[in-house]
């Protein structure tokens, strides 16, 4: 697939009618990277929502869409909003909505900000642009999680704002020093979170999306939201990696393969979190050595968090557990999941 990254379609204010019924053919009409400009009762201010920016992940562009044409059911906003649906090429590659990003492709939410200026980099400085340009009151990102799991959202600062941001779209806010390339780690002079609104295939995850951005296109202002419910926070989680070259299977007991084995069930602790002890899969004769798992200063800290005994992988210490995904690619090249210990989920 060609793919030509120094482009971006711009529209604004289409119809309802104009807009292709459902939103798999919506995304099939969009040629690119595409920026919907919505007029709001007050034009001078503006709010951007960001989606598929990892094609994998529709929660965002199924909401998008319901909102665009809903015609005139839907309150015109309080302020403009643009909208901007990102890695459509990836999204509409067959079957549809399951390629995080295409074949010999890079992720794009890992190519923001990094100075270079070409290939995928090119089109994250496009978009990172393309929410410049309009000075936002606010930034959301949304997204699925990789696996099965609760909708939580993800910031780099709490305040206030964010705390009543996030409050739209779910009941759990990380606060993370993790830095990857994302959208989320870029300078907009606002508040922006990313919202991790659940599992891909989950209506609810689709539902929460929708609702939340009726919300935030509804509200009078973004300096001091009324918070729609108490929010916990999570500080600090830590990303659990395989080293490169590392073998990954599922399964319900030791194969004895090469490399790390997780349990076939993994996603239930993005739930339930795990405890102290809990075993959550098994480990070749290298044991913790397959693993990456680091603070802030880069020290490793695997020994805080697990341990192995007779092939096992256990848990050092009891656990909260987020992103674990039975999706073998995601998990190889992204991460295995996300840990925080239970005791200092709230700091």
């Amino acid at each position: 697939m060609a793919i030509v990254f120094s482009e971006i379609s711009y529209f604004k204010d289409p119809s309802p009618a104009s807009l292709p019924p459902d939103h798999q053919a919506f995304l099939l009409s969009l040629a690119g990277p595409t920026v919907i400009d919505i007029t709001g009762q007050d034009p001078g201010r503006c709010r951007v929502i960001t989606s598929l920016l990892h094609g994998n992940e529709p929660s965002g562009l199924i909401a998008i869409h319901r909102w665009l044409t809903a015609g005139v059911t839907m309150p015109k906003p309080t302020t403009n909003i643009r909208f901007i649906i990102a890695s459509t090429e990836a999204a509409s590659l067959p079957p549809l909505l399951s390629h995080r990003y295409l074949p010999e492709g890079k992720d794009l939410n890992r190519c923001f900000g990094s100075g270079k200026n070409s290939g995928y980099y090119l089109r994250a400085n496009l978009i990172a642009d393309a929410v410049s340009q309009v000075s936002p009151e606010i930034v959301v990102d949304l997204h699925n999680t990789s696996g099965s799991g609760p909708a939580f959202a993800v910031c780099h600062g709490i305040t206030a704002n964010v705390l009543s941001l996030s409050s739209f779209f779910c009941e759990t806010v990380i606060l993370s020093a993790i830095r990857l390339g994302a959208l989320l780690e870029q300078d907009f002079s606002c508040p922006v979170i990313t919202v991790e609104c659940g599992g891909c295939h989950d209506e609810l995850a689709h539902e929460l999306a929708y609702e939340g951005i009726c919300h935030l296109l509804a509200c009078e202002t973004t300096r001091y939201f009324h918070q729609e419910r108490e929010v916990e926070v999570v500080y600090q989680p830590h990303r659990l990696r395989l080293k490169p070259g590392i073998n990954l299977s599922y399964g319900g007991h030791d194969s004895g393969e090469a490399g790390v084995r997780l349990k076939t069930d993994i996603e239930q602790y993005n739930f339930s979190g795990a405890r102290r002890g809990e075993v959550l899969g098994w480990l070749d004769a290298d044991g913790l050595d397959n693993l990456v798992l680091t603070d802030e200063q880069g020290q490793d800290i695997i020994g805080e968090y697990f341990t192995s005994s007779a092939n096992q992988l256990l848990c050092a210490t009891d656990m909260r557990i987020f992103m674990a995904t039975g999706i073998k690619d995601i998990a190889v090249n992204d991460c295995l999941f996300y840990v925080i210990k239970t005791a200092d989920a709230k700091g």
